[in-house]
C-alpha cells in the first residue's frame, strides 16, 4: 500500500505497475502530447518539459498510453473513473486523433468533453484556429456488463460537454491544468464523497491540490525532480488556491432537480415553450433561456 497525500518522481508505467488493485476513485492527468518539442507558435516557444521527452516514435508513444490507460484501469476502484485530457494532432497533413489509442484501452468511453479554451498557441494558415482539446470521461464497470455506470448529481449534470475554461499560465510548467478543471473532474463524480485521487503525470500538481481542497486523499507521479518538488510546495500552500476552487463550485448547483420541475408542471427543457416556433414544418429553437 503507498503512502497517500503525497507525489513521487518516478516513471508513470514503473510506479503504476508497483501499485495495489482497486485503489483510486477517480486520476484526472494529462501526459506529455508528442508534439516534437518541434512547435514553435506566435503565442508560445517549444513545448520543452524537465526530464521527460516529447519526442517519441508515434507508434512507440501510443503503445506506451494504452499500457498506461490499462494501468490506471487496474489500480481503479469499480464504477471509478479516469478523465483523459490529450488533443488532436497533425503530423505530415495525417490528422492524430487520441481516439486512436484510447479506444484500445480497457475502459469504457462514457463520454468525449471539449476543452474550449479560447486561444491558440501554434497558429498556422493550413487549418481553423485549433481553440480547443479533448477531455475523456473513462469508466470502469461497477460489475459485469455495467455500459452506463452511475447517474449523476443533477447539481453536475447541469454542466454542458464543452468546458469553456481558460488555461493555465505558469512559467514553471509548460502546459499546466488550471485547478478548475481537476476540481470539476472530481466533485462531479465524487459529489460529496471522500475519495482517493490519482495524477500519473502530476507535474506541478495542480490535480493533487485540487484533490486536498475537496477533502480526498491523493497520490501523484512526474518524472520530474524539479516538478515534484514545486508540486509539494504547492500541496502545503493548497489554502492560497481556495478561492478558484470555490469560484467552480459554485457552477455546480440548481435551484429545482428535473424530477422536481416535471413534478410541478413546470417546463424542464432548455428553451421556453414560448420561444419555439415552426419553420416550414420544423421546430426550431429560439434564444436559450437566461
Amino acid at each position: 500500500m503507498p503512502e497517500l497525500n503525497t507525489v513521487v518522481v518516478g516513471d508513470a508505467l514503473e510506479v503504476l505497475r508497483t501499485l495495489p488493485d482497486d485503489l483510486f476513485d477517480v486520476t484526472v492527468t494529462s501526459p506529455p502530447y508528442n508534439k516534437g518539442e518541434r512547435d514553435r507558435g506566435w503565442l508560445v516557444d517549444r513545448v520543452v518539459y524537465d526530464a521527460a521527452t516529447d519526442r517519441k516514435d508515434e507508434e512507440t508513444y501510443q503503445e506506451e498510453q494504452v499500457a498506461v490507460l490499462n494501468e490506471i484501469y487496474r489500480v481503479t476502484r469499480p464504477g471509478g473513473s479516469l478523465f483523459y485530457n490529450h488533443k488532436i494532432r497533425w503530423f505530415r497533413g495525417r490528422l492524430i486523433h487520441p481516439y486512436e489509442w484510447v479506444s484500445h484501452s480497457r475502459w469504457i468511453l462514457r463520454q468525449e468533453i471539449i476543452w474550449y479554451r479560447k486561444i491558440a498557441a501554434n497558429l498556422r494558415g493550413w487549418r481553423f484556429w485549433q481553440v480547443d482539446e479533448r477531455i475523456y470521461w473513462l469508466c470502469k464497470p461497477r460489475f459485469p456488463g455495467d455500459t452506463i455506470g452511475a447517474e449523476l448529481n443533477s447539481r453536475h449534470a447541469l454542466l454542458t460537454s464543452v468546458w469553456e475554461i481558460r488555461p493555465e499560465r505558469d512559467p514553471r510548467h509548460p502546459n499546466p491544468f488550471p485547478i478548475e478543471l481537476p476540481v470539476r473532474c472530481i466533485y462531479s463524480v465524487l459529489d460529496d464523497r471522500k475519495g482517493v485521487v490519482l495524477d500519473p503525470y502530476a507535474g506541478i500538481g495542480t490535480t493533487l491540490v485540487a484533490a486536498k481542497l475537496l477533502g480526498c486523499d491523493f497520490f501523484g507521479i512526474d518524472i520530474s525532480e524539479t516538478y515534484v518538488a514545486i508540486a509539494r510546495e504547492r500541496i502545503e500552500n493548497a489554502e492560497r488556491e481556495r478561492a478558484r476552487v470555490l469560484e467552480e463550485l459554485e457552477l455546480h448547483k440548481v435551484q429545482k432537480t428535473f424530477q422536481e420541475r416535471k413534478a410541478t408542471g413546470e417546463w424542464v427543457g432548455r428553451f421556453r415553450p414560448s420561444r419555439i416556433y415552426a419553420r416550414q414544418g420544423v421546430l426550431l429553437p429560439g434564444p436559450e433561456e437566461k
